[in-house]
């Protein structure tokens, strides 16, 4: 399963731990297992079935379902879910409020946002709001032992946070469609030897789109992404210029996704469109360069610099300089002042 992707701060009301959903002409009761994090209360959606119930739409497949919320016989307003499968939806209208954490997700019109398995949001509707969405959700269990489930993890937009939704224009909701619509026949065509496969793939090539359109929203977005780089810079710089390395120690990539608002893997993907280099590639560059400068400006030993630096051995900060510079600090610092 997914660990969780996102920091969740969950200030949430959720009233009742009963929803009565109208589902093939009947009215059930469905009492769905929650999860208790002080009062509030999260459906986990562990099953596709379980989403489909909510919204009062037919399962036809029990590991993976597209679903057309404008067939919806019931339409709860506001909900919270911790999603055991995995799920990405395209908003075709706005209708309603996702909020993720304390914070609302970015999603209009033509939007498409995703899920994984440990991943938690809250939905919020106005009362009367018929959904416009179409999209799909399948299980882990599905992928196992497939292509998609060997990569399915380099799909960083699983674990994008908000204000990191993708935008499409009207070819590419066209594509998205398209599609969803191929692995709709998959599911409605009698199971054989070959349905897994296919549908596998078709949903491969669907995240396969998602990614493209991601990396041409990257190149869209460049001026809020030269921001992004810019203040990320100028905090890389704050932080190796007092002495939070060694209160605090070598700073993490979610660090300084967290100043800038962003989840880590939307931070990091950001950075190498953007650079060619990753977070993590730049921090290691800091800490090298900052190491140089007081190894010839002053006349700290080696553990005291890496002390400095936040490592917890200098035997560490040894092997990071030898791998990055070919020299030990020792034979860079008499090197350079022979």
């Amino acid at each position: 399963m997914y660990p969780y992707y996102r920091q969740l701060y969950l200030i949430y009301r959720f009233p009742t731990e009963s929803y009565y959903l109208y589902h093939r002409n009947t009215y059930i009761c469905l009492k769905l297992s929650s999860l208790r994090m002080g009062k509030t209360e999260i459906i986990q959606m562990d099953t596709v079935d379980k989403y489909n119930k909510l919204f009062g739409l037919e399962t036809l497949h029990p590991l993976v379902s597209v679903v057309d919320l404008s067939e919806a016989t019931c339409y709860p307003t506001h909900f919270t879910i911790n999603y055991g499968v995995y799920a990405l939806f395209l908003k075709e209208v706005k209708c309603g409020e996702i909020r993720y954490g304390r914070q609302i997700y970015d999603y209009q019109e033509g939007t498409i946002t995703s899920f994984a398995p440990g991943q938690i949001s809250e939905i919020d509707m106005p009362e009367g709001t018929k959904p416009m969405a179409r999209g799909i959700l399948f299980h882990p269990d599905l992928i196992k032992g497939t292509s998609l489930g060997q990569e399915i993890k380099s799909y960083s937009f699983f674990s994008y946070n908000s204000n990191e939704a993708l935008h499409l224009s009207e070819d590419e909701k066209g594509i998205i469609l398209d599609c969803l619509t191929k692995i709709k026949m998959e599911l409605i065509h009698p199971i054989d030897k070959l349905s897994k496969r296919l549908i596998a793939r078709n949903i491969q090539l669907l995240l396969d789109y998602c990614m493209r359109f991601y990396n041409r929203q990257f190149i869209t977005r460049t001026k809020t992404n030269k921001d992004v780089l810019t203040r990320f810079e100028s905090l890389l710089d704050d932080y190796f210029q007092n002495e939070k390395p060694k209160t605090a120690g070598i700073p993490s990539v979610r660090y300084f996704a967290e100043k800038v608002f962003l989840s880590p893997n939307y931070f990091g993907d950001l950075i190498k469109k953007e650079t060619g280099k990753t977070p993590q590639e730049y921090i290691q560059a800091q800490i090298i360069g900052t190491a140089k400068n007081m190894l010839l400006e002053t006349n700290k030993t080696v553990c005291q610099i890496a002390d400095e630096l936040g490592f917890q051995y200098s035997q560490h900060f040894n092997r990071v300089f030898k791998k990055n510079v070919g020299i030990t600090p020792n034979e860079f610092r008499k090197q350079q002042t022979a």
